[in-house]
């Protein structure tokens, strides 16, 4: 509170510095110590007026020496030089005119000579706070039991004695210096709302805060100031609610409840629960949480290592990751349920070993170009990871009939499970599999020539829930196709460039299978108008028809807006025989299209596409130039400008 009664209270800290310089008789107690009524300086003023000469004589006659406590019969001071003082005191209203008041030569040297014997004389009634304080709500006691020296000469040897000047001193507090909020429940006597308590008041409906002040050291015992630099432990109570005022003790308090504690800056994202902050880093990829979230603060790192985050672990494209890695995921999380490594080529199998034989919870496992991966991490998964549901292991030419063998005979309860391109899997292991995982749903394969129809065979009877069905560019003829007429769940089927497959083959599974509504005959030349007729008529739930490079004509589109009125998408792209009239016609009379590929169609003029993007503006139409501009615009959309200075 010192600098609040100071003149230029910012510059506080200068002042003080250079005070240190000086001699010791000139140090001002008032301007070091933190408290409010230093009024004994180390000041050689000496007063010019009558009532400082007389408060001077009555002092030496009052035949009052050494060090002694002050006594009121012992000091003769006219009382009324004191009311005129203190009236004067109690009319002030801001810090400025406090300075004022007391650095006033000629009041200054009243207090000089007679302050230790004036306060000790009036009666406190007579001293009440001045206004600044009674406005803020806070007592301010300031009857003080102090000596009085012999002489001016004395003060050296007096000063701060009562003050425990050996103690450290606690630093001034930096509030703002402006007139305080008076509290509505405000009494005449100072005291906010419960009497004489003092503890402030709220003043939540006026929107004010309250600041911290330095409480005034007691006149009952010279010993109490040593409980804190600021004052006595019965003021300890005064807590600050303004987040702009850094407290002026370094004492906490206790009953820090409700508002009181609103210190800390409400504006942080950290003062947000932490289930919104998991909600909010659940969005972000491994990456990001582990590179960036994690190393912002401590608590954000432990947020990031939550469980909820390693349940689910992808760290497909990360060549960084290795065996190591791993091995540490696996020694401190024992709940991963997902697990995604495609394209990190420096996994091997040490290190998917030891992930699954601490995560017997796995259900699902990615591991897409993994070529370095052999049989041994897949069986690892299949013998501790018993319920796995999901294996996809596209593109790993190590992988053999043997791993497949492991998850037909451990992971009864496998439903998807893509094995494309590993090209040293036969019909052996595809039965085993098909016998062992009866709740398979969905089973991709592509490019594996070792595929023969006994596999097609093998799935189509020992897995009745099978939906999606996909046998691109295997050794399947219309021999093994003719098995998946008994799925009765099939949804989507890939029969992509199978070599030897025939309209009728086609026909019928469209026929049996109720629920078909993906239905992929792309690179195969076999199918013609006919087959495509069919399959409009009978295709009662399909909705998407892929027909790229087939021997088709506008016939063929013709049919399907003709008969069709669930085929919402239709890609007869590089069909060499499709002209504008099959474009117009599928167009004109189709109510569900809402997409059709013609790219590279090179009989399909691109006037008569631009004329019907205009016409059907709900039907989206592929070709070269109708891609491009879609391109462009989105990248337009993205804020991507062209470059002039390169146009030009």
């Amino acid at each position: 509170m010192g600098h609040l009664l100071s003149k230029n209270g910012n510059r506080l800290k200068k002042r003080t510095h250079k005070l240190h310089h000086r001699k010791k008789k000139k140090r001002n107690c008032f301007l070091q110590g933190p408290c409010m009524l230093c009024f004994i300086v180390h000041s050689s003023h000496e007063g010019t007026d009558d009532d400082n000469d007389q408060s001077e004589a009555a002092i030496s006659n009052g035949g009052i020496g050494g060090r002694c406590h002050s006594n009121a019969s012992g000091v003769g001071i006219g009382v009324a030089t004191a009311s005129k003082l203190a009236g004067r005191y109690v009319a002030l209203t801001s810090p400025e005119d406090c300075a004022k008041f007391l650095l006033s030569p000629r009041d200054l040297a009243i207090w000089e000579g007679q302050g230790r014997s004036l306060l000790s004389v009036v009666p406190a009634k007579l001293i009440p706070p001045p206004v600044l304080f009674r406005s803020a709500g806070v007592p301010v006691p300031v009857a003080l039991a102090v000596s009085v020296p012999v002489s001016a000469s004395d003060y050296t040897d007096m000063v701060c004695k009562r003050k425990c000047a050996e103690l450290q001193r606690c630093t001034p507090c930096k509030q703002p210096r402006c007139a305080f909020p008076v509290s509505e429940g405000a009494t005449d006597n100072g005291v906010a709302g419960g009497g004489g308590s003092g503890e402030p008041s709220s003043n939540s409906a006026s929107g004010h805060c309250h600041l911290h002040f330095c409480p005034l050291p007691s006149s009952s015992s010279s010993s109490s100031s040593a409980e804190g630099c600021c004052g006595t432990a019965q003021h300890s109570d005064l807590l600050a609610q303004c987040s702009d005022a850094p407290p002026c003790c370094p004492h906490p308090h206790d009953d820090c409840q409700g508002r009181g504690c609103d210190l800390m800056d409400t504006s942080s994202i950290n003062r947000l629960p932490s289930s919104i902050l998991l909600k909010v880093f659940s969005h972000l990829s491994v990456k990001e949480r582990c590179l960036c979230v994690s190393l912002v603060c401590k608590y954000w790192r432990d947020l990031c290592l939550d469980f909820q985050f390693w349940k689910q672990i992808d760290l497909s494209g990360l060549q960084q990751v290795n065996d190591e890695l791993l091995v540490k995921i696996a020694s401190r999380r024992q709940n991963v349920k997902e697990l995604n490594i495609s394209d990190c080529r420096g996994v091997q199998d040490h290190g998917v070993c030891s992930l699954a034989s601490h995560s017997p919870g796995l259900q699902r496992y990615t591991a897409y170009r993994c070529k370095q991966l052999s049989d041994l991490s897949l069986n690892t998964l299949a013998l501790h990871c018993p319920l796995l549901a999901k294996v996809h292991v596209g593109n790993q030419d190590k992988l053999t009939d043997q791993a497949l063998k492991k998850l037909g005979e451990h992971c009864s309860e496998l439903k998807d499970i893509h094995l494309g391109q590993c090209y040293s899997i036969t019909d052996e292991g595809m039965v085993a599999l098909a016998k062992g995982c009866p709740k398979l749903q969905r089973i991709y394969m592509q490019e594996n020539k070792l595929v023969t129809d006994k596999s097609v065979r093998a799935f189509a009877e020992h897995c009745p829930e099978l939906q999606f069905v996909g046998f691109m560019g295997c050794s399947v003829t219309s021999m093994g196709v003719i098995h998946l007429t008994g799925l009765s769940h099939l949804s989507s089927l890939d029969l992509r460039h199978i070599m030897e497959l025939n309209n009728e083959t086609v026909m019928e599974v469209v026929r049996k299978c109720r629920k078909l509504s993906s239905l992929n005959l792309c690179l195969n030349w076999s199918i013609n108008d006919r087959c495509v007729e069919i399959i409009a008529k009978e295709g009662r739930s399909l909705k998407e028809l892929y027909l790229v490079s087939c021997k088709i004509t506008d016939h063929a589109l013709k049919a399907i807006g003709q008969y069709s009125s669930t085929i919402e998408t239709v890609d007869a792209g590089w069909c060499k025989e499709i002209t504008d009239q099959g474009a117009t016609q599928i167009a004109q009379s189709s109510k569900s299209l809402r997409y059709l590929g013609l790219m590279r169609c090179d009989k399909v003029n691109e006037e008569t596409v631009e004329r019907l993007v205009v016409q059907y503006p709900h039907i989206v139409f592929s070709t070269v130039m109708q891609d491009c501009k879609r391109t462009l615009e989105r990248a337009y959309q993205m804020g991507w400008s062209p470059n002039t200075s390169n146009a030009s």
